[in-house]
């Protein structure tokens, strides 16, 4: 997805149109990387209103509109993080449980939920980090070098903690699949 540098610019001198339409051109992309991190759709949505207007109220202090995807990256990454704090200090753990019980009592589960249950479950046993990275990379394609700029590690080290956390996520699913 490229986003329009041109529309980022007049966004930055106040077009509230241009913030807009540049918004919602990365409003999905946003989203996906919340649901992804969080594990929750409406936790989803609230970190992304709220990146929304982080963003619009700091828009103007952005120095390069061809860094807007990487800043508005970073922001959201902050609130997930912050809301990830919130769960540990709530729940001190994402409860796997609780969210498999919701599932039909005579077990019947299509493939394809059963196959995006393992991954969730999966990704909850990863840490916080670790998941981040891996839905920047494989969900949406950001480079490592990306990555880097949006949590603001070296980017030797998000290679390394993208290849591990692969590693690892297959075979946490690997050993859920005989479980079945």
């Amino acid at each position: 997805m490229v986003i329009d540098v041109e529309k980022v610019d007049a966004a930055r001198r106040g077009d509230k149109d241009s913030f807009a339409q540049v918004y919602e051109s990365i409003a999905p992309d946003l989203y996906k990387v919340a649901l992804y991190t969080l594990g929750n759709a409406h936790d989803a949505e609230d970190v992304v209103s709220e990146t929304f207007m982080e963003a619009y109220r700091g828009i103007a202090k952005l120095r390069e509109p061809s860094s807007f995807r990487a800043w508005i990256m970073k922001i959201l990454s902050t609130r997930c993080k912050h809301k990830i704090s919130e769960y540990i200090k709530s729940k001190n753990s994402f409860d796997i449980e609780a969210f498999s019980l919701s599932l039909p009592a005579d077990g019947d589960v299509s493939a394809d939920v059963a196959e995006q249950l393992n991954v969730m479950k999966a990704m909850s046993r990863l840490s916080e980090q670790e998941r981040l990275i891996l839905v920047l990379s494989v969900i949406n394609g950001y480079t490592t070098k990306e990555i880097s700029r949006i949590t603001g590690s070296p980017q030797g080290t998000i290679s390394s903690k993208l290849h591990r956390s692969l590693a690892k996520l297959r075979k946490m699913i690997e050993l859920q699949e005989t479980d079945w």
